[in-house]
């Protein structure tokens, strides 16, 4: 008999299906984390008829974040801001209530960087757009900002967050450095007198899914800069800078928090919430699970079937999956992941919650047909899933 069937004895009714939930993360660059659910949904369909679905896709406070909560009653707000690298763009953040969801990357984020990231731009990109959706946000009466830190194309330390909510971020000469990273080698102050004074009695809270302080071997320069298109060189001139900037937000606030867990996530923009507007660094999918009722979703569940593109050290220091792995656990549910690819062993996966982890790489091994074709193989995976787990 099937794990998790259950049997109405002597009644005549039907035999019910095991409930599953799907709750996997996006797989970037090739599904969204609703469209990694629906292949997995079609295909345990397919080969377990009677299967019960419940689909909740999670986001960990990277891009994806909006989406995720725009099907949980919040409203989209769009606005024109300044893009990473000038320019316009709009955006979409989120609103309910008091409650504001502002996803960083959908103002400052690698995809809208022209042409691609590339050196120049890893020095040049600012979070500028990102503060004039803060703004707006307050605007619309918003007492709780959370801000979704992942998929960014600076390495600013959020210094073009503040100055856009009205801190002044001065040179030598006076007049202002130049947008991103690399301008922060010149300041020699921050005037904190224009900044917002709303932000006083706002909660703004920094979603984060990495632990990594603003500067060092561990920072945001030297492991994310390659990410965004930075050369060596580039490295170490934005870890110097990032050091220079928080030097300069040191003497302004009375305190240095560059060594803290999260403050290097999105290029240091959790660093300048933090020190500047006073945020809180959460964990992202523990709030967001909260958020979206995740708890309701996973109650009753045979078995719960998380992912994302791929699994590594990363993902182990608190990315969606294993979030998502250690809240299922906790209800008596078993949990197996779907990956592009894993870098990962069994043994410190089962340790993380996660039973069995099954990829795309397995089904197949090129790169880009993988990704181009991953629909298909997740419905395949799914027949795997159901010989494993729910059959039998």
């Amino acid at each position: 008999m099937a794990a998790g069937l259950q049997r109405v004895a002597d009644s005549g009714e039907a035999v019910q299906g095991p409930l599953v939930v799907l709750a996997p993360d996006k797989f970037k660059g090739s599904l969204t984390a609703a469209q990694v659910a629906d292949a997995l949904g079609r295909g345990l369909r397919r080969h377990l008829p009677g299967v019960r679905l419940r689909v909740h896709p999670i986001a960990d406070g990277g891009d994806g974040t909006v989406a995720l909560v725009l099907d949980h009653g919040f409203e989209p707000v769009v606005r024109d801001v300044s893009g990473p690298v000038g320019g316009t763009v709009r955006a979409t953040y989120a609103l309910r209530g008091d409650t504001a969801i502002v996803e960083m990357a959908a103002a400052a984020g690698l995809s809208l960087v022209p042409g691609g990231p590339d050196d120049r731009s890893a020095r040049a990109a600012s979070t500028f757009g990102v503060g004039e959706l803060i703004s707006d946000a307050l605007d619309r009466g918003a007492g709780r900002i959370v801000l979704a830190v992942g998929g960014s194309a600076t390495t600013d330390g959020g210094a073009g967050m503040v100055a856009a909510l009205g801190a002044r971020v001065v040179t030598r000469d006076g007049s202002a450095p130049t947008p991103g990273g690399e301008g922060l080698l010149g300041v020699e102050r921050l005037e904190l007198a224009g900044l917002d004074p709303r932000l006083e009695s706002a909660t703004v809270l920094v979603a984060c899914d990495v632990d990594n302080p603003l500067t060092g071997v561990h920072g945001a320069a030297a492991v994310y800069g390659p990410q965004k298109g930075a050369a060596s060189g580039t490295v170490r001139l934005l870890d110097r800078a990032l050091d220079r900037w928080a030097d300069v937000v040191a003497a302004a606030t009375g305190r240095d928090l560059r060594e803290l867990p999260g403050m290097g996530a999105a290029g240091g923009l959790g660093f300048g919430a933090a020190a500047v507007l006073g945020a809180r660094v959460v964990s992202g999918v523990e709030y967001l699970l909260e958020l979206s009722g995740f708890g309701e979703s996973v109650a009753g569940a045979d078995l719960v079937v998380v992912g994302e593109g791929s699994l590594d050290e990363q993902s182990l220091r608190g990315k969606g999956p294993v979030g998502v792995a250690g809240a299922a656990v906790r209800t008596g549910a078993r949990v197996v992941a779907v990956a592009g690819r894993s870098a990962v062993d069994g043994e410190r996966l089962r340790a993380a919650g996660i039973s069995a982890v099954y990829t795309l790489a397995e089904l197949e091994p090129d790169l880009g047909r993988s990704m181009a074709g991953a629909a298909g193989l997740l419905e395949r995976i799914a027949a795997r899933v159901v010989a494993d787990w729910l059959d039998g």
